[in-house]
């Protein structure tokens, strides 16, 4: 009988210490952490260096800081890859999500991630790019990134942020007291408003060109510099227009690229700068300069010269258009 209790005593001994291991592994051993990252389209998921599989991508992880190095999968178009460092919180889980564009600009995407400020203190951080976007809490205009705010109740929240000329973006966060949630948003810039840049550079373009009209000799010389006094660098013909370089302000005369990376000077008594209207009417390549010509070749003058005039042999001509 005595040997029974005895056993009886080992085992329940036994039992307690496995217990108080147990406890105490829970207790000094460290939460993991977790990561979420999803992407469109899908993209190889590299952590550290090492590439650890692909998007969606879901793991617990020791807590700590960590870079994550996103490439798109993308058969048809380029797509910009996308690398950040992030710290992952105990028992928090991080979620990044990114949509791919083909430069960094044209993606979007979000980081949320959690930061431990201990007690009962909620906190929200709201960071966007661009700076200076509108923030919206569960419907409501908070104010304008960069948005902090300590009042915000525990749960889930519905974030908007917008801005003028980019794609608004909506996500879900959760706040936990004793956790700073930040959220870093990335706005994509919308295709209308890419569409109206590339309208507003065409229509600068346009704005500044000059025409050269008809001259006695058939040409117009091209010089070095704004006046007749300066070395002839090459001859253009009537008709023809060039992109509008400058103008100088005492003689009034044109600099234009008469090819690429090529610049002259013209006289405006047998040029003119276009209007808005007249570039846009008739718009046409920037032409190719004619080669001044040599002494024993010239253009041969004529009452109204047009672009098609045919060179002929004869003296050299005089002028000093």
């Amino acid at each position: 009988m005595r040997k029974y209790r005895i056993i009886i005593l080992a085992v329940i001994i036994l039992a307690i210490v496995g217990l108080g291991i147990y406890f105490l592994i829970k207790v000094l051993r460290p939460v993991s952490a977790g990561v979420l990252i999803e992407t469109v389209p899908a993209a190889s998921v590299f952590i550290d260096g090492g590439q650890v599989g692909r998007t969606p991508y879901k793991e617990t992880r020791k807590p700590g800081e960590i870079i994550v190095k996103l490439i798109p999968e993308s058969a048809d178009t380029p797509l910009a890859p996308y690398e950040t460092k992030v710290s992952l919180a105990s028992g928090i889980e991080t979620v990044i999500r990114r949509e791919f564009g083909a430069t960094d600009e044209t993606s979007s995407g979000d980081i949320v991630s959690y930061e431990r400020v201990g007690g009962r203190t909620i906190g929200l951080s709201v960071v966007s790019i661009p700076d200076g976007a509108q923030v919206s809490v569960d419907g409501t205009v908070r104010g304008f990134v960069p948005y902090k705010s300590s009042s915000i109740t525990p749960g889930e929240h519905q974030i908007v942020v917008s801005s003028p000329g980019y794609i608004e973006r909506s996500l879900a966060i959760k706040t936990v007291r004793g956790y700073k949630v930040t959220a870093v948003i990335k706005l994509a810039p919308s295709p209308e408003a890419e569409v109206k840049g590339e309208e507003d550079v065409q229509e600068k373009t346009v704005q500044e060109l000059v025409e050269i009209l008809s001259t006695p000799t058939g040409f117009l010389r091209v010089r070095s510099g704004p006046s007749t006094a300066n070395e002839e660098v090459i001859q253009v013909k009537p008709g023809e227009r060039y992109p509008l370089l400058e103008e100088d302000s005492e003689s009034g005369w044109f600099k234009i690229e008469y090819e690429k990376d090529k610049e002259g000077w013209v006289s405006n008594q047998y040029a003119k700068k276009l209007s808005e209207e007249e570039a846009k009417a008739t718009p046409t390549p920037t032409p190719k300069a004619s080669p001044t010509p040599t002494s024993s070749t010239t253009i041969t003058p004529s009452a109204t010269p047009t672009t098609t005039t045919t060179l002929t042999p004869s003296p050299t001509p005089t002028g000093s258009i």
